[in-house]
């Protein structure tokens, strides 16, 4: 056994190993992402077990190894992210916000702005804001990590930062009106998407107030993001897919209720 380290840690993924064992993938503030070895924790007497549970923060007591598994020794300060564990919807939304942070970055690597932004949306999510304005903002700042760092400020072609602009994927950015032309395949977006998409790049997690947005433009800049993370980032998450499927769900409940209403 290594010396042992006091860690502050996010339980990004759960898979049980052999009998009473489990694999756990912590986001650890000093130590980046690390698969941690957790013994006896399906055991029903296991004094760790609620330490380890899907949308959970704690301080560990880990044996941190440069190579292979680590090893979680206790826990204390625990923290569960109550609401995302028995709402489906929550948890939906909290699980992509895990599973993009651990695609944005290499196991190991030491990141504690992501590390950050990552407890301050899980937080907030569970204590009520719109999870999915929280799961926007966190796309928008997560792009950097992907490779991908759009001109949102103004317009990539001269700079203007007033008036109306459209999102260009082959310019890689806003253009302003006079560059429309630029770009026929332009994203053709709303100025208000435009507008939110700006807002969120630069938001700060941790002063965000009340943000109200109508169902139309959230619509709009579900579909605006999605594009960009389609044709620039180019991954594809489960746990997106299945987000996916549940705005489906609502627009079948909501075209059925208005077929009763008929």
């Amino acid at each position: 056994m290594g010396p042992l380290e006091e860690i502050e840690g996010i339980v990004l993924s759960v898979r049980n190993h052999r009998e009473n064992d489990q694999l756990v993938k912590i986001f650890t503030n000093r130590f980046g992402k690390r698969m941690f070895f957790v013994k006896g924790t399906r055991k029903a007497n296991s004094k760790i077990k609620s330490a380890v549970l899907p949308f959970t923060k704690a301080s560990y007591i880990a044996d941190i190894r440069d190579s292979g598994l680590c090893f979680l020794r206790d826990a204390k300060e625990v923290t569960h992210f109550n609401a995302m564990q028995t709402d489906i919807f929550l948890n939906a939304y909290a699980t992509y916000v895990l599973n993009l942070a651990d695609a944005a970055l290499e196991d190991g690597v030491v990141d504690p702005v992501l590390f950050n932004k990552v407890e301050m949306t899980l937080t907030d999510i569970d204590e009520g804001y719109d999870p999915e304005i929280m799961v926007n903002i966190f796309e928008v700042q997560l792009l950097p990590y992907f490779g991908v760092a759009p001109e949102l400020r103004g317009c990539k072609v001269c700079g203007e930062m007033d008036g109306n602009f459209d999102y260009s994927d082959s310019y890689g950015g806003l253009l302003c009106q006079k560059h429309w032309s630029l770009d026929e395949h332009r994203y053709h977006a709303s100025p208000r998407a435009i507008y939110f998409l700006q807002i969120f790049s630069r938001i700060s997690l941790d002063k965000l107030g009340t943000i109200t947005v109508k169902e139309e433009t959230k619509k709009e800049l579900r579909h605006l993001i999605d594009m960009i993370y389609d044709e620039s980032v180019g991954i594809k998450l489960k746990s997106k897919s299945f987000i996916d499927q549940m705005y489906t769900w609502g627009d079948m409940l909501l075209k059925k209720d208005k077929n009763s209403l008929n």
